[in-house]
């Protein structure tokens, strides 16, 4: 199936051959000015008939019934291709606000309480933890120095200090959540968020799996450890995401989300 994109520059291009093409003709068989050619050919493939002056000689009678048969249907068809694809646009626009709903949810009901855990059981959150501290001054350029300053850092949690009965609880607690966003059909439009919301989900049956979290062996607890790592990092990019569009389309969503920054040892969502 050809793309629409494809689709759409082809018959620009079939409809401006057609046109000079036509242009051309009219100038030849009706001994024409360039202006005139113009005239015929707009008129022509415009469908709106001639005025004043018409083809007149039968070469520029045939010429008009080539330009009625090859020009109006591509002239038709590129107008529909326009639409088609206004409508595609605008319903993925649709699609894509609903997806931002739906992530909304997931970071103010279950995402931000997960960075919170996460990041007060990370020994090196010190090091990022300022850059994660998000104001209403807040920049695109601002956004993209965390981000880079983010691609090196390791996502540790210190497992053996975390209460993972408590975790699974709170995962227990927000199952349903968890399992309409997963049977969300939207999801496919934003890869990324899937990928964060297939880890976060794994980590849960990865916990709901074991009859007891206490007195695992030490290989268990590093393979805990790294799927807490894997959810960690992807949440906390997906989180930077999720609080720039805030910013950009829903500022008072913002101000209660940078109130209640995970990263934030001081947050409370009391204005103060």
């Amino acid at each position: 199936m050809l793309s629409d994109r494809f689709r759409l520059r082809f018959f620009l291009i079939i409809l401006c051959a057609v046109f000079v093409l036509g242009t051309f003709g009219f100038m030849v068989v009706e001994q024409v000015s360039l202006l005139d050619a113009l005239y015929f050919n707009v008129a022509t493939i415009a469908t709106v008939g001639y005025g004043d002056i018409h083809p007149v000689t039968p070469a520029g009678k045939l010429l008009v019934m080539a330009l009625i048969i090859s020009g109006v249907g591509v002239f038709l068809a590129l107008i529909a291709t326009v639409t088609e694809n206004m409508l595609k646009k605008y319903e993925k626009q649709q699609r894509m606000e609903r997806l931002n709903v739906a992530i909304g949810l997931f970071f103010s009901e279950l995402g931000t309480g997960l960075l919170a855990l996460f990041a007060h059981h990370d020994p090196q959150i010190d090091r990022i933890e300022q850059n994660l501290i998000i104001g209403n001054s807040w920049t695109a350029s601002d956004l993209s120095a965390v981000q880079l300053r983010l691609q090196d850092y390791d996502y540790m949690v210190d497992i053996n200090s975390m209460e993972l009965e408590e975790l699974k609880g709170y995962f227990l607690a927000k199952e349903t959540l968890l399992l309409r966003l997963m049977e969300n059909p939207n999801l496919s439009e934003h890869e990324s968020f899937t990928d964060t919301l297939v880890a976060v989900f794994h980590l849960r049956q990865e916990l709901h799996a074991r009859a007891t979290l206490t007195g695992l062996p030490a290989s268990d607890m590093d393979h805990l450890a790294y799927d807490i790592k894997r959810a960690y990092g992807m949440l906390v990019k997906q989180w930077l995401h999720y609080m720039w569009h805030l910013k950009q389309s829903y500022p008072f969503l913002f101000s209660l989300a940078v109130r209640t920054n995970p990263f934030d040892r001081n947050a409370s969502a009391i204005v103060g």
